[in-house]
């Protein structure tokens, strides 16, 4: 689960900028949040995101604990393009990881969460996010 100060902006960034899916959305005026669940596919099969927007919270301290989230990718070059293209926020390019050879990057959702792409060679065939 990751808080969000805007939740459109998130849902936006997710869906039209790494391609995800908007799987569902749930309102709780009570306690006053929503909430926004996005994936490549629903559970079990496909992990997904919990996207949390509290009422009126539009900005949240990351903490030291969290790192990032981590999605496989076919082609981490092609990906970056089409994040880029779509928008979004390249903060480390494709290339080896240190002291290996495994392609990653890192691009930055809105809310500042670091999402680290990986290269997979037994991902899907073709460019970009899946």
């Amino acid at each position: 689960m990751l808080r969000v100060g805007n939740l459109q902006r998130s849902i936006d960034f997710y869906t039209q900028v790494l391609g995800m899916k908007l799987l569902r959305t749930s309102e709780n005026p009570e306690y006053k949040y929503s909430l926004a669940f996005v994936g490549f596919g629903s559970n079990p099969e496909h992990a997904e995101i919990e996207l949390t927007y509290n009422w009126g919270v539009e900005s949240y301290e990351m903490g030291s604990a969290f790192g990032h989230l981590a999605l496989a990718v076919p082609d981490c070059r092609a990906a970056c393009e089409q994040i880029r293209a779509a928008g979004g926020q390249v903060t480390r390019e494709a290339g080896p990881v240190k002291g290996g050879s495994t392609v990653i990057a890192f691009v930055t959702d809105p809310d500042g969460y670091k999402i680290e792409l990986i290269e997979r060679a037994d991902q899907a065939s073709g460019t970009g996010l899946r």
